[in-house]
């Protein structure tokens, strides 16, 4: 497996802060998202990097263990396991601290660090006494990473997509009513497992765009809705956009600024729960008159005259 230096692809050093990390992803993803370099087959590698990076470093455990392990760095709890069931059997030097580590009688420096565990693992291991002996470990594949962005009109219902990963294409169904910033795994479909192990997963994160009018919090949308000061004091009905279409509300007599009314089901599917949607909850702003004549002036007065 070649080595891909995490830090030098986010153009950053291992001082880097989580929000370094985060602000760093954000600003390449935007440059080199394959939706903006749709022939450039250099750029989708460099996304691919781009996801891998910010998928391990941006956790803190895995970066931990790839600061210690570099490429390895899926493998650091066999290593460190392995470690310990060798240490009586002629394995010296602590991880980290030596730069020289040695079995059977032979020393091994950090160059060969990845080379060495590999050997161990795949059959070159030793036994007490110095003797080798043979081991069939498995070890699972790297798990890869891949953002997808849909516009917030794209998730009303199930609809099937086909991404490329790398030279892979692979086809999907997209459930609808995901949430933004949910990660979804794809068992399989990532890197090639360690002496026979299984492949890795695929792990893709939706960025959902609201490109409606709505807020949308969970499964519930809201927005807010302007009525005359005539309607809000004597009733009468009102038209208003849903994510389906118009409907027709009825507002009471005496609504007051800032009423709420619920749309039961108006709002967006619920994620895998076939049927089933949020609410859509409308705000009333009472819309005051401006500009008024004389005659209305007038009118106005006697009404207060009355309250």
């Amino acid at each position: 497996m070649e080595f891909i230096d995490y830090y030098k692809v986010l153009g950053l050093d291992k001082k880097a802060t989580q929000a370094d990390i985060k602000k760093a992803y954000r600003k390449l993803a935007r440059k080199l998202h394959p939706d903006l370099n749709p022939n450039d087959k250099e750029a989708q590698q460099k996304f691919q990097q781009l996801n891998e990076a910010n998928e391990v470093l941006s956790d803190p455990e895995k970066r931990k263990k790839y600061d210690q392990y570099g490429k390895d760095w899926q493998h650091a709890d066999a290593f460190e396991e392995a470690r310990k069931n060798q240490g009586s059997q002629g394995f010296g030097g602590g991880f980290g601290g030596q730069r020289t580590y040695s079995g059977g009688g032979q020393q091994f420096d950090e160059s060969q660090f990845s080379d060495f565990f590999e050997s161990m693992f795949g059959g070159g291991g030793f036994s007490r006494g110095g003797g080798s002996r043979r081991q069939t470990s498995q070890f699972k594949g790297q798990d890869l990473s891949a953002t997808l962005r849909l516009n917030l009109t794209d998730i009303l219902e199930n609809q099937k997509q086909t991404i490329n990963i790398g030279e892979k294409k692979i086809r999907l169904t997209i459930p609808a009513g995901v949430e933004d910033g949910q990660t979804i795994k794809i068992k399989g479909y990532g890197g090639d497992g360690m002496n026979g192990g299984p492949k890795g997963d695929l792990l893709i994160t939706f960025e959902i765009f609201n490109n409606t009018r709505f807020t949308r919090v969970g499964d519930d949308l809201y927005s807010s809705e302007e009525i005359n000061l005539y309607t809000a004091l004597l009733g009468g009905e009102i038209t208003v956009e849903t994510l389906t279409g118009k409907v027709k509300l009825n507002v009471k007599p005496e609504t007051q600024n800032g009423t709420k009314v619920k749309l039961k089901g108006k709002g967006l599917p619920k994620y895998k729960k076939d049927g089933q949607h949020g609410d859509l909850y409308i705000t009333y702003n009472i819309n005051i008159p401006k500009n008024l004549s004389e005659k209305e002036k007038e009118l106005f007065t006697e009404l207060s005259k009355l309250r």
